[in-house]
């Protein structure tokens, strides 16, 4: 996540658009002379001027509302996000003069920038804008400040995950699963009148509606890169499918079929997150037999350790420091929120920030001393020294070479979280023998395999929504016919007429797109591998760290450095020496676990 400039509530990321030229070619012929490129390199000066000195004032304004949410600091949020769209709309706007002018590369690449930048687009109309602004902001609060009451208990979404993760009573599980629901169904109008706004803001621009403009953003045209996504998913989900024919199983032998069945989709609340986009917490119950345990619990061994937040956050930044970067700057650890508030209500969805677009980089995330969040830690500061890496670039380059970049570094970077890295950190003595592996994988797989189809799912439902081929009256319905067909999951139980559960999932109200996330779970094995052929590795792919390994981390910098200067397949090739997004890593990173799920699922009907 980096600061903003140009959404209303959420950060929002910048990236290259291919644009409708018929649209701008209009606007074009009604200006009286050609512009030059001398009137370009101009107007995108003082534009970057502009949007920086925006950046930084609305990025401040949201960080104060994320970590104080009160009715002041809303009011806040919503008029800079007002300011911020109406900026940029403006300058999307007057760039529009400058089609058909023959421009060098750096100059029409931040022209089309300029143009498509705009997660959530309002018309041209300061009234509009304002209702977008508020309406944005009401949604990222309402779910901010969610609760549901059980046994007369108020508890909040931390709370109610603990129950999805921990408790293996199917009633307490469904009663948590469809409580945190409830506080999404006051979203629906909201977010459908959100949808009509930002559809004709998206027209006003060129496109043909919002779902065409963020499939414009990775150096190819939308239909092109929609099929891009589906080469890619298919590329991998047969190792989803095999898992998901493993886990079922494992289910229905832990709860019986009344509550688990032994074929078809799989009941959502029973998979130990909240929204079945990682099955991580239920390994306990589906671990192999005999050997294949890893020998050592990391969150137990975290607690015993008495590590705290700050102790967290520093063992990741010792691997990034490893690796050759600089420490983070003292106003690192003075600015960011590391641990959530007891006085006050805040935006506890983890999240990374360069609230200046220079050195003020900080986290914000209510940091728990367990597993997950230590390779959370790893995520989010993947984003800070990206962020850093890149501040010497002209401002509107400032960005990942796609959105997905700026997801996968970290994640890169927590691969390496292998058993040979926890020793070196005395974490564990000795390193488990390879029988162990079988378990390391199964546990991996179950947060980052399960998490594939999800993420495609909560683009595919919001291209659906904006295209209009999911209307309002059919958003819940439509939201989980896509669950099912891609994730293979269901419900617990019947769902409300007036349900909204696609408004229950952070991003959804939050309005950040999630196509980024799928991206960066390929680019991320795409890297590891990448990396670990640099370093000379032989072993299995999965047993490689790359932790302190300074050739590694130069390259990475200079990858990261390009920002978003170039297209990413110049980027991708500085670093992984290929122009083309590759899902075959995963499948060489899981080859082990892929041979024994296909020899657990003999004779069971996989499939939904």
């Amino acid at each position: 996540m980096r600061s903003i400039w140009l959404s209303g509530t959420a950060v929002a990321a910048l990236s290259l658009a291919s644009i409708n030229g018929a649209a701008w070619a209009q606007q074009a012929e009604s200006q009286d002379a050609r512009a030059t490129v001398e009137d370009a390199r101009a107007f995108l000066s003082d534009a970057e001027a502009e949007l920086a000195e925006m950046s930084e004032y609305a990025g401040r304004v949201f960080w104060v509302q994320n970590t104080n949410i009160t009715y002041d600091t809303n009011w806040l949020a919503s008029r800079v996000g007002s300011e911020s769209t109406q900026l940029a709309v403006r300058l999307a706007t007057e760039a529009a003069r400058f089609d058909g002018a023959e421009l060098p590369d750096d100059l029409q690449r931040k022209i089309d920038i300029l143009r498509a930048g705009i997660t959530i687009p309002s018309p041209n109309d300061s009234e509009v804008a304002d209702e977008l602004a508020e309406i944005t902001t009401r949604l990222d609060s309402t779910y901010a400040t969610g609760t549901y009451e059980i046994d007369g208990e108020t508890l909040d979404l931390g709370e109610l995950s603990n129950i999805i993760e921990t408790s293996r009573d199917p009633e307490a599980l469904r009663e948590a699963w469809e409580g945190w629901r409830t506080i999404s169904t006051p979203m629906a109008a909201d977010y459908a009148r959100m949808v009509e706004i930002a559809n004709q803001g998206a027209r006003d621009l060129g496109f043909e509606n919002l779902a065409e403009m963020w499939l414009s953003n990775y150096d190819m045209p939308a239909d092109e890169m929609e099929a891009e996504v589906a080469r890619l998913w298919g590329q991998v989900e047969p190792l989803y499918e095999e898992l998901h024919c493993y886990v079922r199983a494992e289910l229905n032998e832990e709860y019986g079929d009344e509550v688990q069945p032994a074929n078809g989709p799989i009941r959502a609340d029973l998979l130990g997150n909240m929204w079945s986009q990682s099955w991580a917490n239920i390994y306990p119950i589906v671990a192999p037999e005999g050997d294949a345990d890893p020998g050592y619990d990391l969150t137990q061994i975290l607690q015993e350790r008495e590590y705290d937040a700050q102790r967290m956050v520093e063992t990741g930044e010792n691997f990034f420091s490893s690796l050759g970067f600089e420490e983070l700057p003292e106003t690192f650890w003075e600015r960011s929120m590391i641990v959530q508030p007891d006085d006050r209500d805040v935006v506890c969805h983890a999240s990374a920030w360069n609230v200046d677009n220079v050195d003020d980089i900080r986290i914000k995330m209510c940091t728990e001393i367990n597993a997950e969040d230590f390779r959370t830690v790893h995520h989010e500061l993947g984003h800070n020294y990206y962020q850093r890496a890149y501040n010497g670039q002209d401002f509107l380059f400032r960005n990942g070479a796609h959105d997905g970049f700026h997801e996968a570094i970290g994640d890169f970077i927590a691969l390496s979280i292998t058993p040979e890295y926890l020793q070196q950190l005395e974490l564990i003595e000795q390193v488990p023998s390879a029988d162990a592996d079988l378990g390391l994988l199964l546990d991996t797989a179950l947060d980052k395999i399960a998490f594939l189809p999800f993420a495609l799912t909560v683009d595919q439902w919001r291209w659906s929504v904006l295209r209009g081929d999911i209307t309002p009256d059919g958003y819940n319905q439509g939201w989980w016919d896509l669950r099912t067909a891609n994730q293979g999951i269901v419900p617990p139980g019947p769902r409300p007429d007036d349900a909204f559960d696609p408004g229950a999932k952070y991003h959804i109200p939050g309005n950040t797109p999630y196509l980024r996330y799928f991206l960066s779970y390929i680019l991320q094995f795409q890297f590891h591998e990448a990396a670990c052929e640099m370093i000379g590795w032989e072993g299995p792919l999965h047993r490689c760290s790359v932790y302190g390994n300074e050739e590694v981390g130069e390259r990475f910098n200079a990858m990261m450095e390009m920002g978003q200067s170039q297209p990413w397949p110049e980027a991708l090739e500085a670093f992984a020496g290929t122009r083309e997004m590759d899902g075959s890593a995963i499948i060489s990173y899981f080859e082990p676990l892929m041979s024994y799920l296909d020899e657990q699922n003999q004779g069971r009907e996989c499939g939904w």
